[in-house]
């Protein structure tokens, strides 16, 4: 059995790790870096959830398992009863928090249910965290904290003050929930804030593969304002390497990273993108912009280049095709 080379101050121990949302886009694409890396036990934490199908996330599990070993619990987050037992029962080193209700939209018809997932979960784990005495907490926090942001690219000292959805606030709200934590229990935590991630497997409500299922079923897509609004938009492998050195890092005892591609792509741009992969030109239904959206997201990603080495490779000209290739693949 032998120690990744990053983790010699282990010498030869597993390292003990909960990924909550590891059924999910992002939680199952480390998870499978992880096992293919070697020496790490995981725990996967997930409720499976209806806001996308379930069967869905358990096709991740499987492909998952395909990999290696893991151990998966089903608990939900805002239950802090189901998941001390997880805790109580392993000793762990790393907590990778992903879980969350996700996206802007479907906030606004649901804060509540927001808030007690994307708040009192995160505070819950935390908790844990100081109970068990776990020293490392990494937290997957959102692009959407910088709301209607005046200055671009965004950097991580910008005031996130001005969020303008619930579900932004929820994100906002969770990294504050770490400063405390981090300030008062000696627990390292690091907030990694995610631009737009798209790859195989992303999650089916994300504007990329709702795009790329519509135009290929030439049913019209919904394209809201003019096509101008910008996103920064992340590949999955590139997000991956930055959870994956956030997990070692062990600067700062609160830290807060952009994870970003740091280049912008119109919306305009992204329909071409998917329309040339697919072959097939997208009917398009012009939508009023909707609350909540944001005009532009741009990363500033040079902290996390210095600090985590990151380096994000995939343009969008060549991700965009990628995920087009995974999306034929599965019908």
């Amino acid at each position: 059995m032998h120690a990744h080379p990053r983790a010699a101050r282990n010498y030869f121990v597993n390292k003990n790790l909960i990924i909550t949302g590891g059924a999910g886009f992002i939680g199952s694409h480390l998870a499978i870096h992880l096992l293919r890396e070697g020496g790490w036990n995981i725990t996967i934490v997930d409720d499976l959830n209806d806001f996308y199908s379930p069967e869905i996330k358990r096709q991740n599990l499987k492909q998952i398992n395909e990999v290696g070993h893991f151990q998966f619990v089903e608990a939900d987050i805002r239950s802090f009863d189901s998941l001390r037992p997880v805790f109580d029962e392993g000793s762990f080193e790393t907590i990778v928090h992903l879980a969350a209700r996700a996206g802007v939209r479907p906030s606004l018809k649901e804060p509540r249910l927001y808030a007690e997932t994307n708040i009192n979960g995160t505070l819950n784990l935390l908790e844990l965290a100081r109970d068990h005495g776990i020293g490392q907490f990494v937290f997957g926090s959102s692009s959407s904290v910088y709301g209607i942001n005046a200055k671009i690219p965004f950097a991580e000292d910008d005031p996130i003050q001005n969020p303008i959805s619930p579900y932004a606030s929820t994100k906002a709200a969770g990294e504050l929930l770490c400063h405390t934590y981090s300030h008062l229990f000696d627990i390292r935590t690091v907030c990694l804030r995610f631009f737009t991630v798209y790859g195989a497997r992303q999650r089916p409500d994300l504007a990329i593969h709702k795009f790329a299922r519509l135009i290929s079923e030439g049913r019209p897509i919904q394209v809201f304002g003019d096509g101008s609004t910008r996103r920064d938009y992340t590949y999955i492998d590139d997000i991956i390497q930055g959870v994956r050195a956030s997990m070692d890092y062990d600067g700062a005892m609160h830290e807060i990273f952009n994870l970003g591609e740091s280049e912008t792509t119109e919306l305009s741009r992204l329909i071409e993108l998917i329309e040339d992969a697919l072959g097939t030109k997208a009917v398009i239904a012009r939508q009023p912009m909707q609350p909540g959206d944001v005009p532009i997201t741009y990363a500033d990603v040079s902290k996390a280049r210095r600090l985590l080495n990151y380096d994000p490779k995939t343009k969008i000209d060549e991700g965009i095709p990628k995920f087009v290739e995974w999306f034929k693949s599965q019908r």
